[in-house]
């Protein structure tokens, strides 16, 4: 840990990708939880960690280590577990959630970076405990017709809309990014209090889960918030949008290159070498 430290008062290591140096950590920092900077520029220190198995959740792919977040993140998948078990849904399966300190990671994720955003799985849980190798092996199933953008009755239903409902009605969560189809079909229900739609935004390549972002908690000073929502419940013709060929055009800008330490907050700095 020593070489470490040492290393990251050097201007080179400054220049070092920062998801070898996040991916790398196994264990959170002490003391008080504290995100840090933004979704795709940040750390958390002070992370714990989600339970495999809780009542109302199975986490997946525990090989990744990604179960750590804000304490604020864990209580909300934990309302969230149990409001739906109220509608009679058996559970969720809790896909990434974080690493132990945050930050960039190898794989998978640009955002997932200050302890505030986890995946949740639009298949219900199981009935029974899955196994470690299940957990691994078992693939969440696209809620999208095949080779089109609009969901297939058959695996999107009643379950998954109020999963997503009751994600929202939490006044910590943020943001709901789910696929185009999946909006579209929520704006097409009459719902008593339709407020909630707002929350919900299209995004790439959410067809087989949502994304629940929390916005920084209170009191949470180095932590940043995206812009605000638009006004309005997406329904419109932002989400028409989605349903042309122009968000689905090929990049004609050059691949970004991996964040580094001196792209990050410079607390991020004393979470990745406290000891």
């Amino acid at each position: 840990m020593l070489v470490l430290i040492m290393a990251l008062g050097t201007p080179a290591h400054a220049q070092q990708e920062a998801r070898d140096l996040f991916g790398a950590q196994r264990q959170p920092t002490a003391g008080q939880s504290q995100p840090v900077g933004g979704y795709s520029r940040g750390c958390v220190a002070g992370a714990v960690q989600l339970p495999a198995d809780g009542p109302g959740w199975q986490a997946m792919r525990l090989s990744r280590d990604r179960r750590w977040g804000a304490p604020e993140l864990v209580s909300a998948i934990e309302k969230i577990a149990h409001s739906v078990q109220q509608d009679g849904w058996p559970g969720i399966l809790v896909g990434d959630m974080g690493q132990a300190r945050g930050g960039p990671m190898r794989s998978g994720h640009a955002s997932h970076q200050s302890g505030l955003d986890v995946d949740l799985w639009l298949e219900p849980m199981p009935t029974r405990t899955l196994t470690a190798r299940e957990r691994e092996e078992i693939s969440a199933r696209s809620m999208l017709k095949k080779g089109t953008r609009q969901i297939d009755p058959a695996r999107f239903g009643e379950g998954q809309r109020l999963l997503i409902y009751r994600a929202a009605q939490l006044p910590e969560v943020e943001r709901i990014f789910v696929a185009p189809g999946i909006k579209k079909s929520l704006c097409a229900i009459t719902w008593r209090d339709p407020s909630f739609l707002r929350k919900v935004r299209p995004w790439y390549g959410h067809d087989d889960h949502i994304h629940v972002r929390l916005s920084c908690p209170a009191g949470a000073a180095d932590c940043l918030n995206q812009a605000p929502i638009p006004p309005g419940d997406g329904c419109g013709d932002d989400l028409d949008y989605w349903f042309t060929e122009e968000p689905y055009r090929p990049s004609t800008s050059p691949p970004g290159k991996p964040l580094t330490m001196a792209d990050l907050p410079q607390a991020c700095t004393a979470v990745l070498t406290e000891r």
